[in-house]
């Protein structure tokens, strides 16, 4: 029986991350995966879909070229399997560039489906049926999570789809219904409306991206109706009729209001589920809490020397959290002593256009929480560099407590906000108060200056309002 220091069940953007670091720190690990290196974040989400929306921008400028006084003969057309190809090349490169990084490390990849055996040892069942057992004082879940399935909404696949599917279509659908608003509904639904499918967005709570501030929920919708999305909110599916060709989506709204929509392709966008099923976890007796795995702030389960990151963890479903929690997890285990990850200064972005970033309280739950605030906003339209580039909608809305002067949330809708998020981010950790924000001379011109423009504001001092 093969002996590691480490294993690490799941090579996704938690998985790999994980491997590495331990690796740099003199442990002998390995990897266990049954598809391709990366996981989902890598070849079915985060890098595939930014390839796409790419795609999708280009399209936008060339069909608004002549806003740049820019003449082009002829109509652009969006070649749908180029587009496609392209994304997909985009993914196999950079899982190749994680083949490398584990060869680099040292790291043995175990081809195959790892699961935990009642002994403490992982057992790996590879694609001939061949099981192998592995042993390792220290074993890390990292299985992510899946596309979630409503009863009312089954995927087959083919009619009613998942971001999968989405990113692998033979043919652009003419039509499309978008269930779920939050990043990858809300990405899907910008990326087939640019490229000229005819899309509704159906979303069940009040506000679209509903997890973001009020106020850039309503700038997003607005933005996304003025592009030509129908956006229904307070709205579910209720049924639909894949006997047709189209599929018949009969949708209600809260006030009791039925209507039905026919579309060649309903896309399911309603969250995901943690992979936590058939890895052993009963077996081993790892303790699993509302359907997650649960685990201490240095992610240790119930049971000594197992371990778990990631979407099968309580915590924002992100990759970038996968990858603290994992470099936390083998710090501690290599008797370093990590900070313990503040889920409060996590940034979330959507990579729509305009584009959303925030972190941080909202405004709504820092009033819940009990804070006085001071909130200064400040418009793109105000913004020379935005006026420059022709990308004028947006804002961005900073939260304050009014009696520290501690920043306690940021909240960005326009071109660019999900590169200057992280300014903030460090500013927070670093317990930057608003003065010390409004202070830090911003380069001009940028739309980074609207962030030092909007802190201005919440004190009164704001020059180009």
């Amino acid at each position: 029986m093969e002996k590691y220091d480490l294993i690490v069940i799941g090579s996704g953007p938690g998985g790999y991350v994980t491997a590495i670091r331990a690796s740099q720190l003199g442990r002998k690990t390995a990897i266990v995966e049954k598809a391709e290196l990366g996981g989902v974040c890598l070849n079915w989400g985060c890098i595939p879909t930014k390839a796409l929306l790419k795609s999708a921008q280009v399209f936008e400028y060339l069909n608004h070229a002549s806003d740049y006084g820019i003449t082009i003969q002829g109509k652009a057309n969006a070649d749908f399997s180029a587009i496609i190809k392209r994304s997909r090349d985009v993914a196999a490169g950079m899982s190749k560039g994680v083949q490398f990084l584990m060869k680099k490390n040292k790291i043995d990849i175990i081809q195959g489906t790892g699961k935990l055996t009642k002994d403490k040892k992982v057992e790996v069942t590879g694609a001939d049926g061949k099981k192998t057992t592995y042993d390792a004082p220290h074993i890390v879940l990292a299985t992510g999570a899946r596309s979630r399935e409503l009863p009312n909404l089954p995927q087959d696949g083919k009619k009613i789809i998942g971001y999968r599917q989405a990113l692998t279509l033979d043919k652009q659908p003419a039509s499309m219904v978008v269930v779920g608003s939050g990043a990858i509904g809300s990405e899907f639904a910008y990326f087939y409306n640019a490229i000229g499918t005819k899309v509704t967005l159906v979303e069940y709570l009040d506000n679209i991206v509903p997890l973001e501030d009020e106020e850039v929920s309503k700038q997003l919708a607005t933005s996304f109706k003025k592009a030509g999305i129908d956006v229904m909110t307070g709205s579910e599916v209720t049924s639909v009729d894949t006997s047709g060709t189209k599929v018949k989506v009969t949708i209600k709204s809260k006030k009791g209001k039925e209507e039905q929509i026919e579309a060649d392709i309903v896309l399911s966008a309603v969250g995901i589920t943690p992979n936590i099923e058939n890895i052993g976890l009963e077996e081993a007796g790892v303790v699993v809490e509302k359907g997650r795995v649960k685990v201490d702030e240095f992610y240790r389960t119930s049971v000594p020397g197992i371990y778990a990151i990631g979407d099968i963890v309580p915590g924002q479903a992100l990759a970038h959290v996968a990858s603290a929690e994992g470099i936390i997890c083998v710090e501690k285990i290599a008797g370093h002593n990590p900070e313990p990850l503040n889920y409060n200064n996590i940034p979330g972005c959507t990579y729509t256009s305009p584009e959303v970033a925030s972190v941080g309280y909202t405004e709504k739950a820092a009033k819940e929480a009990g804070y006085e605030l001071k909130i200064g906003k400040f418009p793109y339209s105000a913004s020379g560099k935005a006026s420059a580039a022709g990308q004028k909608d947006g804002f961005i809305k900073l939260i304050f407590d009014a009696k520290y002067g501690e920043l306690i949330g940021a909240h960005m809708i326009g071109a660019n906000v999900t590169e200057m998020i992280a300014e903030i981010v460090v500013a927070r950790k670093l317990e930057t108060t608003g003065h010390e924000l409004l202070k830090a001379v911003h380069p001009h011109p940028t739309m980074s200056e609207a962030i030092m423009e909007a802190a201005a504001a919440a004190y009164g001092e704001v020059i180009h309002l």
